[in-house]
């Protein structure tokens, strides 16, 4: 029941950005780049761990993942304002981000 609750939870945050984004790209930018995905997490592991440590470092381990993902998004504005199709563009971005995650994670603990 609990794995079914998270997953309704997550999926109505997604489809919310995606459909203000329709109305305004600002406003879904702002939803999208709320952190309410990683407190969700953070919340669902404290809550059946009750391991504050754990949870301190998941906390630190998503400050770093979102600074090594952020580039992969100015990539893909650059390249759509270009000219770049979406679906290459995207592609791009998402090797950008792979990237970026890999050398994080080259250097995390």
């Amino acid at each position: 029941m609990q794995l079914l609750i998270k997953t309704l939870l997550s999926a109505a945050l997604i489809a919310g950005a995606s459909e203000a984004a329709k109305r305004s790209p600002a406003l879904g930018g702002v939803i999208a780049s709320l952190p309410l995905t990683s407190l969700l997490a953070l919340i669902w592991l404290y809550a059946e761990t009750r391991d504050t440590a754990a949870a301190a470092a998941f906390s630190s381990s998503v400050f770093w993942a979102v600074l090594a993902s952020l580039p992969a998004f100015l990539v893909l504005s650059w390249l759509l304002r270009r000219g770049l199709g979406f679906i290459p563009a995207l592609a791009i971005a998402c090797v950008t981000a792979f990237a970026g995650y890999r050398a994080y994670l080259s250097h995390a603990k």
